[in-house]
């Protein structure tokens, strides 16, 4: 055909080739026939997934994988459109192939050939190949066109948004350009019209209140009248009928708002300012709170003079008891015994009367040359008080009976017993610096602890054992204590030897006959006898029931445990941790429990008569049995204090080492709690600068004996308790000079030379009692307040000032505003009731001068002072501009 010579042959090769293409064309057209019914079928079926797969595989479409959907939705409704109720339809359809062949392929069996079959009626309700790719082409095309417009969106947004603008404009213009041609006309008809409907109104209604004036205003009073009367009736009513409700929310309304406003300022972690300054008036002092404190400052007098000739007193009842029995043996002559009992007598009956009401002598009751000299005691016996550094280290340079007796006398005088919360923050102070210098400088070995008899720990439990710690000890032990003692059924005695015994005399008893019993055996020949294992192993269950019973009131009572002693078992424990780092908790817990059971509690056990524990009336004596029993508990509490079992010697006990391990176990959770308690600074809101602003100074009764005793010591010992040239003991003691006599403390002549009885004159002035008014000479002055605390300490006190009179809601609103005449003349007032309140305050009670001349500053120089202390607070990183100081408000508020 293509040379258009009919005589022309095909070589071998272009028939091979014709062949070779014409069956790659119908393995073409097989694919697409195999595809198109895929196809066609998913349609069927509604199955999207696979078509996107069919259209590359076997029409090897470009297809785009966004369009599926579209896709399967284009074609199914054109297969829709082509679908017909034929059932006469063959399962055959038709391909052309390459516009010139028909390629038939059965659709169920899956056979493709060239020639018609037979009677072929093609399918016609199915989408031929050659739709399907029309389809797809247009859908793909449609989907780039879209991608096309969207590329350039921004360009036909806004070619349109031109248009558009041009035909609004236009539009406006049109009207416009109108509106403005017809305005004259518009206005004068709007006008017009307006017009006419105000006047007609207006004239009408004047026309009804010029006819009817009287009336009017008849009504209008009337029933406004009505109206008032109605309603106050009611409302007036209604509050005589909720009378008592009234009263009640009223009340519960201030309680709650009261109780909330209190709840935020101790609880809040930022307390308003308004919520402060409600409660502002309770730092403030008035003349009760003087006379309250001057009350207490008597009492306290009272009680460290009492306890004082009481010790006294004991002195002098064990020198009698010794001289009476020396007269017995004949040592001593009867005079010298009388004589002493005359003495003693005179001292019990007027001693204590003396002591209580003579007038001591302070500042003002010596002679004004040695005022100076005794201010520098008050210096000094201050600077001790309140750096405990210095007694610690004098306790551990003398030897151990001169410090025990300096401890009972200087120490605890110094200290006024613990009397008040200050002073007893400063003594357990002055026991934990003691307590570690003692760790630090002579502990080796854990095990000193206990094996050893330390200063401090002795000191700590006499203290605590003693008046404070006595009422402590009776409540917690008394009741058990007295239930054992009352139990006359109650007999425990682990002593085999001893069971054995009793056994054997009962035995003569009943028989009446000597028992051919050996008397003397050895335990283990005593515990050979079934009746002695028996009363053993009865004792041994009594036992742990009692023990038990003294456990839970030990354990239920830790709250009632004296602070003091619980703080110094945390020290101790905490001291031993850091010097012996590789101590178990359970080595250190046992030295805990040394210290709080058995150097505490045990003896007033084994002892109740001995620490007031229980009640005896005079003569009246613990009997043996008794004794043994409380002897026997405490011998197993020791044991399971310190997790000990029964060994050696008391092997016969060891069916009780699982019940002391057990009880061991209970006592390190109680050593534990015990030792959980908070720092004293938090425990008693002190530190080192609350003296600052305290409504009193502190007072010490100390004798004259005491103080030149305190002083020759300071100075024996001067260079081991204050190393550093500047040391301010140093210069306090360069300051008092050597250290005076009795008489020349007093003043010379105070005893007459020529007395036959001087030395016991001067012996007897001695032991004369006098008041120190503690204060510090180095107190910071005007000027030169550089410590930050004692700084915020006075600016604290002048915020409470002025928020009182001038309220806001933050400080800074407060500062920077000026205040009104109203608040100066109340602030004026506060100024003048505190300085009449001060004139009458006695002089030891009143606070420092830079305080008081804060302290009646006006209200505007107050604030300024306010603000430039809380800049220098603020560059100290203290409080913050940015915050408006709210840290000031919240350290006022605790």
């Amino acid at each position: 055909q293509e040379s258009q010579d009919e005589s022309a042959l095909l070589w071998l090769d272009e028939i091979q080739k014709g062949i070779s293409d014409a069956n790659n064309n119908i393995k073409e057209a097989a694919i697409l026939a195999v595809g198109a019914s895929m196809i066609n079928k998913s349609l069927e079926k509604g199955d999207s997934q696979p078509i996107l797969m069919i259209l590359q595989s076997k029409f090897g479409l470009r297809v785009i994988p966004e369009c599926a959907e579209n896709y399967f939705r284009n074609l199914s409704e054109a297969k829709n459109l082509k679908a017909r109720e034929d059932s006469n339809e063959s399962p055959w359809i038709i391909l052309v192939m390459k516009n010139m062949y028909d390629y038939y392929y059965n659709v169920e069996t899956e056979e493709g050939t060239c020639v018609a079959p037979e009677g072929v009626l093609p399918k016609t309700s199915w989408l031929t190949g050659e739709e399907i790719q029309n389809i797809v082409g247009q859908v793909t095309a449609d989907y780039n066109r879209e991608q096309l417009w969207l590329a350039n969106e921004n360009l036909i947004v806004q070619l349109q948004a031109q248009a558009r603008g041009f035909l609004v404009r236009k539009n406006f213009q049109e009207r416009k350009a109108y509106l403005q041609n017809q305005e004259p006309s518009a206005i004068k008809i709007q006008a017009f019209w307006k017009g006419f409907k105000q006047r007609k109104s207006y004239v009408d209604r004047l026309k009804v209140l010029r006819g009817n004036v009287a009336a009017v205003v008849k009504i209008q009073s009337w029933v406004k009248m009505w109206l008032a009367k109605r309603a106050y009736r009611k409302r007036l009513q209604y509050f005589k009928d909720h009378n008592d409700e009234i009263v009640k929310i009223q009340a519960f309304l201030r309680a709650n708002k009261a109780r909330e406003d209190y709840r935020t300022l101790i609880g809040a972690e930022n307390p308003p300012l308004t919520v402060l300054r409600k409660f502002a008036y309770l730092l403030d002092q008035s003349d009760l709170d003087f006379q309250e404190e001057l009350e207490v400052t008597r009492l306290r007098e009272e009680v460290v003079t009492k306890i004082r000739s009481n010790q006294q007193l004991e002195k002098d009842l064990n020198l009698m008891d010794i001289k009476i029995g020396l007269l017995v043996k004949n040592r001593i002559t009867l005079q010298d015994v009388v004589l002493h009992s005359k003495k003693l007598n005179k001292k019990s009956k007027s001693q204590l009367e003396e002591m209580v009401m003579v007038d001591k002598q302070g500042i003002k009751g010596l002679s004004k040359e040695r005022r100076k000299k005794l201010e520098a005691y008050q210096h000094l016996f201050y600077l001790l008080q309140t750096n405990p550094t210095y007694l610690a280290k004098l306790i551990f340079q003398m030897p151990q009976n001169k410090s025990t007796k300096f401890m009972d006398t200087v120490i605890f005088t110094l200290y006024n017993y613990a009397s008040n919360q200050r002073e007893e923050y400063l003594l357990l102070k002055l026991f934990k610096t003691a307590l570690e210098e003692e760790i630090n400088s002579k502990v080796d070995q854990i095990q000193d602890i206990v094996t050893g008899n330390p200063t401090v720990i002795k000191m700590v439990v006499s203290f605590n054992r003693g008046a404070r710690g006595q009422n402590t000890l009776r409540q917690l032990l008394a009741p058990v204590v007295k239930e054992i003692m009352e139990d006359k059924s109650l007999i425990i005695n682990t002593s085999p030897v001893d069971v054995y015994k009793s056994w054997v005399n009962q035995l003569e008893m009943q028989t009446g006959e000597a028992s051919k019993l050996p008397y003397d055996v050895t335990t283990e020949q005593a515990l050979t006898h079934t009746e002695v294992v028996n009363k053993l192993e009865s004792s041994i269950q009594s036992l742990r029931a009692v023990t038990d019973k003294v456990l839970a009131s030990i354990f239920s009572s830790l709250n009632m445990m004296p602070y003091g002693m619980r703080y110094i078992a945390k020290v101790l424990k905490s001291s031993l941790h850091e010097k012996f780092p590789d101590a178990t908790e359970d080595e250190l817990l046992k030295i805990v429990g040394n210290l709080l059971y058995y150097r505490y509690m045990n003896p007033a056990i084994v002892a109740p008569d001995g620490f007031d524990i229980i009640d005896m009336t005079a003569g009246g004596q613990i009997h043996p049995d008794q004794r043994r029993n409380l002897g026997c508990v405490a011998k197993v509490l020791q044991h399971a204090a310190s997790n000990k079992l029964f060994e050696g010697e008391s092997e016969h006990l060891s069916s009780m080492n699982t019940y002391l391990s057990q009880t061991y176990q209970k006592f390190r959770n109680f050593f534990q709690a015990a030792c959980d308690v908070p720092e004293p600074e938090e425990k008693f809101n002190i530190d080192e600068y609350s003296d600052m602003v305290t409504l009193s100074k502190p007072v010490i009764y100390i004798s004259i004996e005491e103080i030149i005793n305190t002083h020759s010591l300071l100075l024996e010992h001067q260079d081991a308790i204050a190393t550093e040239p500047n040391d301010l003991l140093n210069e306090l003691l360069e300051g008092l000079g050597p250290v005076p006599d009795v008489e020349s403390f007093l003043g010379e002549g105070t005893v007459d030379p020529n007395d036959p009885n001087r030395e016991s004159t001067l012996n007897q002035l001695a032991k004369t009692e006098i008041s120190l008014s503690l204060t510090s000479k180095y107190e910071l002055r005007e000027g030169e307040d550089q410590d930050l605390k004692s700084l915020m300490i006075k600016t604290k006190r002048l915020i409470v000032d002025v928020i009182r009179t001038q309220p806001g809601d933050t400080l800074l609103e407060i500062l920077e505003t000026p205040a009104t005449s109203q608040q100066e003349s109340e602030h004026l007032k506060l100024v003048e009731k505190r300085a009449i309140l001060d004139s009458k305050t006695p002089e030891k009670m009143k606070h420092s001068q830079s305080l008081f001349e804060d302290g009646q500053l006006p209200i505007e120089q107050k604030k300024r002072k306010i603000q430039r202390n809380l800049r220098t607070l603020e560059q100290a990183g203290l409080v913050s501009s940015a915050t408006k100081y709210q840290e000031i408000i919240n350290e006022i508020a605790k």
